[in-house]
Formats: structure tokens, C-alpha cells, sequence
């Protein structure tokens, strides 16, 4: 490939061959491989950190990771601070011709054994793709069906291999035409020497900076402001809570269409002390150091990054059952779940914690044990690579 890049064009590191096997999934190794992950997205959400992640991982691991990018985006701009390769890449929509043919110059030019397309936009220009690389894989991440008139064909002829960060997503690739053979549960990953448990000083810092007092219950969420993630399910809890005698601090942190809407709520509820709208946050850990309880309220999700993150600085954990949820949190144990779009039950949920330290000590020490274990980068890039090896075995036996 040539194009404006960032870093050196192969980093060496120790052998990958040392991988845990999962699943079923088992290929040869093959040694280091060249890797290419595509991802036009602008704004940098659990989707993107899941790249830039995987792509540092790879990378640690000695194989050649690159990706392919909008040069405007957060994802091109924090991928080559860490020093990651980036190709410029300005997809408009699902059907622009023009990017697709740039897609083919840039794989043509340095031919890879892997290009990962990780979002709808850039998984629409897998033709584009087609015999530029050793195989083709692309990422579903939402927990809704896709379309049953392309998804046959998209997930089945135009790849090679398919990642679902969750069973309920991969429940939904199913019910559009896609054959469950082709799909591999790989569940999303976070850094969990990053988000780990705060020191007390590093906690007392935490809560310092958003004026919470040594004995101000703090509850908290993070994620896009859009209708699906169920913010407002949060805030018509904290209402309920505050009815029946109970004081919170409720901190929501991140963007979107639904910020005023969620505002307006807030506002009508008279909870303009107790719930803080905070926008986008850089780094959530800070704010998850500072929170006693985190919620994810979502109506749907695929997996949540966000709630995996809280898991891994020991945050007990109220979310909704549904999507991929349920893959992460076992009632009771690890987390509590909620009916989605139920105030009722997410009031009930954080009046039994919020007077129940112990309770909630238990369940994130627990919760902590879950991500290490399986939702760590680690074993995230680790899953994926297997998903590689096979693809590429595949193709070749074919050829």
C-alpha cells in the first residue's frame, strides 16, 4: 500500500503462536500475518475502540496490523498516535462506488492475508475486496436483523468469515438467511490493566472532581445518547428513586440526537441537581473510579463495551436483558438485569444496591474475575486470530 502512514511498516514482536483454542475453531499457525482492518466511521464509539484495541493487540503480537480509515475521524487520528499505519479512506454511504474502487487501488497495491471490515459502511465494499487478499472477514456488532434481501449474500459470498461479538447477534445474522456455520462468537475486549480497580486515593481524586461527598451514592452510565441505549429509562428511575426518599448522583456520559430530549426529561422531573449530562468523556475511567453503580439501560445491544469496562474496574452492574447482555452478566452473580424499557424494575434494582455495600463489593469483585477472563483484549485478539488462520486455511484448501 501506498498512502500517508504513521508508524513502521511491519513492528516486530514475539511469535503469535501461543493461542488459546476456543470453539472449535483450530488452523495452523502460519506465523506472523498481514492485517488490515477497514473502518470509516468519524466518531470514535465502542465500535472504534474495539479497532484500535485489536489492532494494538495484533500489533504487540507481532503481526503487521494496519487500517484503513477516514482521515478526518478520532479513529485515524488516536490509531496514529499509538503509532498505527492508517490508509485514508472517505466512504459517503453503503453504495459509493468511487471509495470501493480506492478500497481495491489500496489492497492491490500491497497484497494482505487478512482485511477485517469492522462497520455496515465498510462491509458493504467486501466486492471491492474480493481476490485482494488471502480472505475476507467482517465484524457484526448490532443485535438487530440486517437486511434479509443482502444479508445472504454479504455474510455468505462476499466473505470468507464472520465475527459476532454476541449469541443474540449472532441469533439475528441467523434470522436474516445466514447460515450459523459461517458465524464465530468472538466477544468484544477492553483493557483490563486500564480499567482496573481504583486505588483509594486514585477513587477519592475521582469523586473530588465531580464535588461527590464521602457519602454521596454515585450512579452512572456511559454511551451514545440515542433512543436504543434507554437513557430516559434511567432518568424516570432516578425520579422514582428520589420519590420514595432516596438521594443519587446519576452522571451520563456521551453525545447524540436524544442529548436535548434527555435534557428536557431531566428538567420536567426537577433532577437538575441530581443527574449530570456530561457529553462525550476522552477516558471514562475517571468517571468509573468515582461511581458506586453503573447501569446500561440499553432496549437494544450487541454486546456493550461500556458495561464490560465498568466489570473490569469492579463496578457492580445493573443492565437490561437483552441483546448480548446476557452473554456477559449472570443475574445476581456478577451483575443484576432488568427488563428493558422498565423504570420500575431499574428503581427497584438500585434501591436494593445502593443499600447493600456488601452486595455490591461481592458482585464486582465477581464481575472483575468474568472480564479478566473472557473479555479481556487479550482474548479477544487471541479468538480473532484463530478466526483468521481458519478462514485463510479454507480459502486455500479451495484454491
Amino acid at each position: 500500500m501506498t498512502a500517508t502512514t504513521s508508524g513502521s511498516d511491519r513492528i516486530a514482536g514475539p511469535d503469535a503462536s501461543a493461542q488459546g483454542r476456543s470453539g472449535g475453531l483450530a488452523a495452523p499457525d502460519v506465523g506472523p500475518l498481514h492485517i488490515v482492518g477497514v473502518d470509516p466511521e468519524r466518531n470514535f464509539a465502542g465500535g472504534e475502540s474495539q479497532v484500535l484495541g485489536l489492532t494494538l493487540e495484533l500489533l504487540r503480537l507481532g503481526h503487521r496490523a494496519e487500517l484503513i480509515c477516514d482521515p478526518s475521524g478520532l479513529l485515524w487520528e488516536r490509531a496514529r498516535s499509538a503509532g498505527v499505519t492508517c490508509h485514508p479512506l472517505r466512504i459517503r454511504n453503503a453504495i459509493d462506488l468511487s471509495a470501493g474502487m480506492r478500497l481495491r487501488a489500496l489492497l492491490s497495491a500491497d497484497h494482505a492475508d487478512i482485511v477485517h471490515f469492522h462497520t455496515a459502511r465498510a462491509h458493504a465494499l467486501a466486492p471491492f475486496a474480493r481476490g485482494r487478499a488471502g480472505a475476507l472477514i467482517v465484524t457484526r456488532r448490532m443485535d438487530y436483523a440486517p437486511n434479509r434481501l443482502t444479508a445472504p449474500w454479504l455474510y455468505g459470498r462476499a466473505v470468507d468469515g464472520i465475527a459476532a461479538i454476541s449469541s443474540g447477534v449472532a441469533d439475528a445474522l441467523v434470522r436474516s438467511g445466514v447460515s450459523r456455520e459461517r458465524v464465530t462468537i468472538i466477544s468484544s475486549g477492553v483493557d483490563c490493566d486500564h480499567f482496573a480497580p481504583p486505588s483509594a486515593a486514585s477513587r477519592q481524586t475521582a469523586r473530588a472532581a465531580l464535588g461527590l461527598g464521602a457519602d454521596t451514592l454515585a450512579i452512572g452510565t456511559v454511551g451514545s445518547l440515542v433512543a436504543r441505549k434507554g437513557h430516559r429509562y434511567l432518568i424516570e428511575a432516578m425520579a422514582k428513586l428520589r420519590d420514595r426518599g432516596a438521594f443519587a448522583r446519576c452522571f451520563i456520559a456521551g453525545d447524540g440526537p436524544e442529548h436535548g430530549a434527555l435534557n428536557a426529561l431531566m428538567r420536567s422531573r426537577g433532577l437538575e441537581g441530581e443527574i449530570t449530562l456530561m457529553g462525550g468523556v476522552g477516558d471514562v475511567r475517571g468517571l468509573l473510579w468515582a461511581l458506586d453503580i453503573f447501569v446500561l439501560p440499553s432496549l437494544m445491544e450487541g454486546l456493550g463495551v461500556a458495561l464490560l469496562e465498568a466489570m473490569a474496574c469492579a463496578l457492580p452492574a445493573i443492565a437490561s436483558r437483552t441483546g448480548g447482555i446476557a452473554d456477559v452478566i449472570e443475574d445476581g452473580v456478577s451483575g443484576v438485569m432488568v427488563a428493558p424499557g422498565d423504570s420500575d424494575q431499574l428503581r427497584a434494582a438500585l434501591r436494593r444496591l445502593a443499600a447493600a455495600r456488601e452486595l455490591r463489593v461481592a458482585l464486582g469483585a465477581v464481575a472483575r474475575a468474568r472480564a479478566i477472563e473472557h473479555f479481556s483484549m487479550a482474548a479477544m485478539a487471541h479468538r480473532t486470530l484463530e478466526l483468521y488462520r481458519t478462514c485463510l486455511a479454507r480459502v486455500r484448501e479451495r484454491r
